[in-house]
């Protein structure tokens, strides 16, 4: 019989059967109905060509087949029960190894991923700086972060982090005709000063350079600390934070707990 044809659940129920010489007791393991493991079995004897018990009045037996055959499928559930580990061993690394854009790592991440560690104290993160471009294949990376629309790649599924706003902050005394602070994506031209990305213009901006235009993710825990002011409501823009991975990588329990804790943390 071909692997893909193998009735493993059938085979399960009739372990279970086997173990305890009763459908009923078998049942409650399973949390199936007496009648349901009854079906199961007789389909795999139809299936087999082979009866597997003796139904007696208030027991069952097995038969001399069923006998011979329960060791090596009781040794076939235990290598399966040892792949299903070394599976999830490999998956269950505690290592989470993440990409982002320096400003964001700065400015937000590393005060989430330090709150997080403190709740999962077996957690080690490997942070590593991207300038837009991520390679999963290359850099072994559970998760990256960028800035932008959604992932158009094959294979990457992403979940925004918000929508975004983008705001222009000052130092404390800075008024609307301070110099502007620019950087690439900024959307202002050059001004004052130049800088290489937007953590480095909130930095410039709460030194006194001038004015900076900033996503109000990045800016938030400097205006909540005072170092910098927004000086309007802001322009809602369709680009966002996105965090990004692999589809496979989704379903490792690691990634998902982190992305969760980071949407709503």
């Amino acid at each position: 019989m071909k692997r893909t044809h193998l009735p493993l659940n059938a085979l399960r129920v009739f372990d279970a059967a086997a173990r305890h010489l009763s459908f009923t007791k078998a049942a409650d393991e399973l949390a199936v109905t007496p009648a349901a493991v009854g079906q199961q079995i007789r389909a795999l004897e139809d299936v087999l060509g082979t009866v597997l018990f003796k139904r007696l009045t208030r027991t069952l037996e097995l038969t001399p087949e069923a006998t011979r055959a329960l060791p090596a499928l009781r040794a076939g559930f235990r290598e399966f029960e040892e792949a299903v580990r070394i599976l999830q061993e490999g998956q269950g690394s505690k290592v989470l190894t993440i990409a982002a854009p320096r400003d964001f790592t700065a400015k937000w991440l590393t005060a989430r991923l330090a709150a997080y560690a403190a709740a999962n104290p077996d957690i080690r993160f490997a942070l590593t700086a991207h300038d837009g471009e991520v390679d999963f294949t290359q850099a072994n990376l559970d998760l990256a972060v960028t800035f932008g629309g959604p992932p158009d790649a094959e294979g990457l599924h992403g979940k925004p982090l918000a929508a975004e706003t983008m705001i222009v902050v000052g130092s404390a005394g800075a008024t609307d005709s301070a110099p502007r602070i620019d950087y690439p994506g900024s959307g202002w031209e050059a001004g004052g000063l130049s800088v290489a990305d937007a953590g480095l213009a909130l930095d410039a901006a709460a030194s006194g350079f001038g004015l900076a235009r900033v996503p109000a993710t990045l800016a938030a825990a400097d205006i909540a600390a005072g170092r910098v002011k927004a000086t309007g409501d802001g322009e809602p823009t369709p680009a966002a934070y996105w965090l990004i991975a692999p589809t496979p990588q989704w379903r490792q329990a690691k990634v998902r707990a982190l992305v969760e804790f980071l949407l709503t943390g």
